[in-house]
């Protein structure tokens, strides 16, 4: 005897509804790890995930492994993560959260990979960084940081159109102090040699040349590149051009500036996922 139409169509109803919750808890398997909490702010802050979406984060928002933070001109913005580590971004800087993983009881599995792709960064090692330093990456265009349970300053520097002018200026000048009978050099032709050029070039006073900049608060960093590699203690300044040319000590601090908002040096409670609010954030597609 064959069923009546109506049971089989309410079977299939309960299929497809089996099929989609099945489908949803997949999906949420895949879901990029929450790593971490806004817990200091003080204007815009952007995170752009994998797949072009752009949020706008506030205080308490979450922060995912995979997202890259943008600040704008005159944001700080700190971000404490689940193992009690800060990051506090200075304005106008782009750093990516390239892979996070911390849980309390499986070390073997700590993994904090990060990159600053422009702007500045103050970093406070956490529990993951004491217990598995050779865990932790810091990549920058010109050399990647490695730690030692530390609290360190990344500043990176870019060239602008401003301070070429001024440092090729510069230079022509010093070299024409130097020399004063030398024949005069067309501004052209030394702007044209200036990329071929293995040695960066001086930077005239108040001008910090572009590259990589460093200053270890406490602890040890460990800077290196494709030129060779620095060790950088507590106090001390450190500076790289470019990824081919090793790191160095600089005497005095070379003009590095990081200050944040006074409420930004205060201590921060611990962050955790279970505590972490969702916020109020605005979705919007990039095209």
């Amino acid at each position: 005897m064959s069923q009546p139409k109506n049971s089989l169509v309410v079977r299939a109803l309960l299929q497809g509804l089996l099929l989609l919750a099945l489908c949803g808890a997949a999906g949420a398997g895949w879901a990029a790890q929450v790593v971490g909490t806004v817990v200091q702010l003080s204007g815009p802050l952007l995170s752009k995930k994998a797949d072009g979406v752009v949020r706008i984060l506030s205080m308490r928002s979450e922060v995912e492994s995979g997202d890259t933070l943008v600040t704008e001109k005159n944001t700080y913005a700190l971000v404490k993560f689940i193992d009690n580590s800060e990051i506090t971004l200075k304005p106008a800087t782009t750093f990516k959260v390239e892979n996070f993983s911390y849980d309390a009881g499986k070390p073997e599995a700590d993994n904090a990979s990060f990159s600053l792709v422009k702007g500045g960064l103050r970093s406070v090692t956490g529990l993951l960084g004491k217990r598995n330093k050779e865990k932790f990456a810091m990549k920058t265009p010109s050399a990647t940081i490695g730690i030692r349970g530390t609290t360190f300053i990344a500043d990176l520097v870019e060239p602008s159109e401003q301070a070429v002018a001024a440092r090729l200026a510069y230079n022509l000048a010093s070299t024409a102090a130097l020399d004063p009978l030398a024949a005069p050099v067309q501004p052209l032709m030394l702007a044209q040699a200036v990329p071929s050029s293995p040695q960066p070039l001086p930077s005239p006073p108040g001008l910090m040349a572009p590259g990589l900049y460093v200053h270890v608060i406490d602890g040890l960093i460990h800077v290196t590149n494709a030129g060779g590699a620095s060790n950088f203690a507590a106090g001390q300044f450190g500076y790289t051009p470019n990824f081919q040319q090793p790191p160095v000590i600089l005497p005095v601090n070379p003009g590095i500036q990081f200050m944040p908002p006074p409420a930004f040096n205060q201590s921060t409670a611990p962050s955790a996922r279970n505590t972490a609010g969702k916020s109020n954030v605005i979705d919007c597609e990039v095209r």
